[in-house]
């Protein structure tokens, strides 16, 4: 590797990852990455060394503001989360969700977008992925593997990442049987989403955020529906954190937990999934709901409904004076109805006519998320839930996202007895 290459305006991007891969295979078996973000410095420092060994034996000279750079990229590889950390908070805040395929190809969602996009500039090797991925999953006791190839995990809340995120990955052999899992890594905001953020965005009028606001401050049941990605848990929050009074006590049940709320009595319960093969039973969102109802809440919290059993757990909750918010994936108020009832037929033996009045007596206002014709999120609109008419739910529209924009078409009243 002649020395001319790192004389002109800079090193090569390949000659440079041949040096940082050939440092990091010297250094790899000393460090696993448990231990290894526990020792950064001592990291760093046996980096040093080792890049030096490792130009020597290439012949080269390595300007000094290079050499630090390739130390940091080591030490980013060995102690911290390799070609990860150049997406992740602090160096890029604009990605909401990373996604690595089998092919080794790397994806990204920014916020506010409908589509991924791909990174061909990232292009991690596959020992580089499970590296990243047994820093991430090691501290929660938990690895991908062949006896575990379904893993689900979470990005921690760091001061660099105070969001953090939820990471689930799947392993070759589930994936095509090649060398790279299937990774999906969603981030969620670093700070508390408040009503204002949300109408900066162009999700939705101050107006009607206002007044969904002052619902959940009447105690009001909210349901928050939308496919996925489209901002449910987003607006959730930011409803729980300007509509829940600081003395409350506030019970969210997650599966991960993702809902960052800004209040002082605040008790998380998280679903646990059980290992295949494994004889400790899993903990499911029903599970906590029915835990929190022993826990004294003001207030319930359920992340997303996904199966019957959490549905008919929350709708119990929720008629015997336990007011909570929710969301669910539906794009419509009637899909909303229909495939809960679907579900709580199938996975709880609730019959679809016992299911819809579980439903119009649980919940008192339906929000429905979704993209408009330019691909941006919006509230698609607010109705309010006036029971059973007929074998079927009855909504009347208080908003509605038109052609010309958001119409207020009624108003949301007091919460029935």
């Amino acid at each position: 590797m002649p020395l001319s290459r790192y004389a002109r305006d800079g090193m090569e991007d390949q000659a440079r990852e041949e040096i940082i891969r050939a440092v990091v295979e010297q250094m790899a078996s000393e460090f696993d990455p448990l231990s290894a973000r526990a020792q950064r410095e001592r990291v760093r420092a046996r980096a040093a060394e080792a890049l030096s060994m490792v130009a020597s034996a290439m012949g080269i000279f390595i300007p000094t503001a290079q050499r630090l750079d390739i130390i940091e990229a080591v030490v980013s590889r060995i102690a911290g989360y390799g070609f990860l950390d150049e997406l992740l908070p602090p160096r890029r805040s604009d990605l909401i969700e990373i996604a690595i395929n089998p092919d080794g190809s790397v994806w990204a969602l920014r916020k506010s977008a409908q589509r991924f996009e791909p990174l061909p500039d990232v292009r991690p090797t596959p020992d580089e992925v499970f590296r990243a991925l047994d820093a991430i999953l090691g501290p929660q006791g938990r690895a991908l593997s062949e006896a575990t190839p379904d893993v689900d995990g979470r990005l921690p809340r760091t001061p660099d990442n105070p969001g953090g995120g939820r990471v689930k990955a799947l392993h070759p052999v589930l994936v095509g049987g090649g060398k790279y899992p299937a990774v999906s890594i969603r981030l969620f905001e670093p700070r508390p989403v408040r009503i204002e953020q949300i109408a900066r965005w162009g999700a939705a009028p101050k107006e009607l955020l206002e007044e969904l606001t002052a619902a959940v401050r009447r105690r009001m049941r909210v349901m928050i529906g939308g496919g996925t990605a489209t901002g449910k848990t987003t607006l959730l929050s930011a409803l729980a954190n300007d509509g829940l009074g600081r003395e409350e006590r506030v019970i969210k049940i997650e599966d991960p937990e993702e809902i960052f709320l800004d209040l002082p009595n605040v008790v998380t319960i998280e679903a646990r999934h059980a290992p295949p093969g494994s004889v400790v039973k899993p903990y499911t969102i029903a599970d906590g709901v029915n835990a929190a109802m022993r826990m004294r809440p003001d207030r319930l919290i359920v992340g997303e409904v996904r199966t019957g059993d959490a549905a008919l757990a929350l709708f119990r909750a929720q008629m015997s004076d336990h007011p909570g918010l929710t969301t669910f994936h539906s794009e419509s108020p009637q899909a909303a109805v229909h495939r809960l009832s679907v579900i709580m037929f199938a996975d709880a033996g609730v019959r679809m006519e016992a299911a819809k009045n579980f439903f119009a007596q649980a919940v008192d206002v339906y929000v429905q998320l979704g993209y408009d014709a330019a691909g941006q999120r919006r509230v698609l609109g607010v109705w309010q839930v006036e029971g059973v008419k007929g074998g079927d739910v009855v909504f009347t529209p208080v908003w509605l996202l038109e052609q010309g924009g958001f119409r207020k078409v009624g108003e949301l009243t007091r919460r029935r007895a």
